[in-house]
């Protein structure tokens, strides 16, 4: 089966390029959608392939004819998933990863429930912070501006079907392939599940990464970004109504 929709998700620095470029080494079928925007190109950008770059007006005519998966107008820009992309993908018999922030993963699940939507997260704050710091390519203001946006995105999880934690590479691509896999396996109908013990270890992979089983670790790391005032000392939960502890 081909045409299968993944939306991947994830706060800037938290790898997800990374990812989904060592996923695409090892499972093959899986095309990339490159965005269009209406912001001129940076540095070294080529249309085409970062971005494909059109001016205002083509891509208003885009949005009329309802050419987008998905699309928002950021900051006086707009940005935007063409809907052929998936198309010309089943057609190669091969299936597509959507690389979109949290506002465009939303829209597209509306037109397209059955993609599969994985968010990627930093496993803490500390984490989050010393990649962008490594990568050297924001200022002091951009990196603290895209750390204040973390947990708000952050907060919007529970819209997606499976959650990553990105804390070793290796292991995150082995997590990310058993996703696919699993999914692939589930589309295709099929009743019981293979006796070949990779598929079987596959499918559980993918279940241990399902957002309900994930709860637990988003909760921990939604707390790493709370402010040091925010953060609860033991005296403070002492003093608490015992039945607010779980809170």
């Amino acid at each position: 089966m081909s045409g299968l929709l993944f939306i991947i998700s994830a706060p800037s620095g938290s790898g997800k390029s990374t990812l989904v470029n060592e996923l695409r080494k090892v499972v093959p079928g899986l095309e990339f959608s490159i965005s269009y925007t209406t912001r001129a190109p940076r540095g070294s950008e080529r249309h085409g392939t970062e971005y494909f770059f059109v001016d205002r007006a083509e891509f208003e005519r885009m949005m009329a004819n309802d050419a987008f998966l998905e699309h928002a107008d950021v900051f006086g820009n707009y940005y935007g998933t063409a809907r052929h992309f998936l198309e010309d993908a089943g057609q190669r018999g091969n299936d597509l990863i959507l690389d979109i922030d949290v506002q465009g993963a939303a829209q597209v699940k509306q037109r397209k429930p059955d993609a599969a939507s994985i968010f990627i997260l930093p496993p803490d704050r500390k984490t989050l912070e010393w990649r962008l710091r490594n990568r050297a390519q924001d200022q002091e203001e951009v990196i603290q501006r895209r750390l204040a946006e973390a947990r708000g995105e952050i907060e919007n999880y529970r819209g997606y079907d499976y959650i990553l934690v990105n804390d070793r590479l290796e292991e995150s691509t082995e997590a990310l392939q058993a996703i696919v896999a699993a999914e692939r396996l589930k589309r295709a109908e099929v009743e019981n599940l293979p006796a070949d013990p990779e598929a079987q270890a596959c499918v559980a992979a993918a279940k241990s990464s399902l957002r309900d089983n994930m709860d637990g670790r988003v909760q921990s790391i939604l707390a790493s970004f709370a402010k040091p005032e925010q953060i609860m000392q033991p005296t403070q939960l002492t003093d608490r109504n015992p039945k607010e502890r779980n809170v």
